[in-house]
């Protein structure tokens, strides 16, 4: 429906699609700033106090991302030491890992490097929520700016935009990252995307175009038989985790989707190898933290000490940037669900 057909219907298109500010206020997540945002059949919060992430998203009232225990959490005193993250990590549609570190903590150089990093915990200076008309699409956007700087060391600034144009059921993510140090730094980046309940369930399946699948332990290797499938939760269960290469096509393109069969929809991601070159799968069937996450990273999950030994750090130079775009789109019915099989089918055949 045109700008003009929406405009006869609505009085205020804050009844169909908003970006409101809001601030919660139980809890660990007391004083949290957010953004909610409302586009159609589609819900998601955006997290300004936590690196822009998102940390919900709904469609048509089901629920599709994953919550963990520690549920929403502002930023905590015991965020960044090394696996102390596990008690503050809400999980979310996705958390931003890096820069100094993606996945296990390390030390170097007598340097602490915490779980996934700091910038997942870094609030948003700039904060901007929109909702405008460009022609005859109603857009909504947010952004803000991640700074992670230490004195006599490393600066840091991401500049993240989030934009979702009506009734698209798309999610658009636009990270600017600039070293605006004197020095090289480290660049590490995985965007850690999670999918639960009800959304997830026995019998969900991934969509997944991949040439090679490697189980990181071997204990993931027990479970190389399911790895694309959602399996029934079994109490004190280990997490597994799955290295996989990706095809893609001419220009880097790329994707990832998770299906439910039984609610007849799905979530597709989409990004660019060039700029995302790992993809990383970590899925646990335990008894209360059943979930699947999909992992587009510049770097292994083999983390800091793995990149060093190999001489493969992904680094920025001074004053040096880089620009990823990535998406989420929802699969809304069974034709988007084989339009999303067909295509994965032709990356694996290039």
């Amino acid at each position: 429906m045109d700008k003009k057909k929406l405009l006869q219907y609505t009085g205020s298109m804050q009844q169909l699609a908003y970006s409101r500010y809001c601030t919660l206020s139980e809890g660990r997540a007391n004083n949290l700033r957010a953004v909610e945002v409302k586009n159609a059949d589609m819900q998601f919060l955006v997290l300004a106090d936590k690196c822009m992430d998102i940390a919900s998203l709904e469609y048509k009232g089901i629920n599709l991302s994953f919550t963990a225990k520690p549920g929403l959490n502002g930023r905590n005193s015991f965020d960044t030491h090394g696996q102390e993250a596990l008690r503050s990590i809400t999980g979310g549609l996705f958390f931003t890992c890096g820069l100094e570190n993606i996945c296990a903590p390390c030390e170097t150089d007598g340097k602490e490097y915490p779980m996934h990093g700091r910038m997942r915990t870094t609030p948003a200076e700039h904060v901007c929520a929109d909702a405008f008309w460009q022609d005859d699409d109603y857009i909504l956007k947010i952004s803000g700016e991640m700074r992670e700087a230490e004195l006599f060391g490393e600066n840091m600034l991401l500049r993240r935009t989030i934009t979702s144009k009506f009734n698209s059921g798309v999610i658009h993510i636009c990270d600017q990252v600039e070293n605006q140090s004197f020095r090289e730094e480290t660049m590490m980046l995985m965007y850690h995307c999670n999918f639960g309940y009800p959304f997830l369930e026995s019998g969900c399946r991934l969509i997944l175009p991949t040439r090679k699948v490697t189980p990181r332990e071997p204990w993931s290797q027990e479970h190389l038989d399911h790895w694309n499938m959602m399996e029934q939760p079994v109490d004190n269960e280990k997490e597994c985790v799955f290295i996989h290469e990706l095809a893609a096509d001419g220009d880097g393109g790329t994707f990832a989707a998770i299906v439910s069969e039984r609610l007849g929809i799905g979530v597709k991601i989409s990004f660019n190898q060039k700029q995302l070159p790992y993809f990383m799968e970590w899925k646990s069937i335990a008894s209360g933290d059943c979930v699947i996450g999909l992992e587009p990273s510049n770097s292994s999950v083999y983390g800091r000490k793995y990149h060093e030994a190999q001489n493969t750090l992904h680094t920025l130079a001074p004053h040096g940037s880089e620009t990823i775009e990535w998406s989420f789109t929802i699969l809304k019915n069974i034709n988007e669900i084989q339009a999303a099989e067909q295509a994965c089918e032709s990356l694996l055949n290039q």
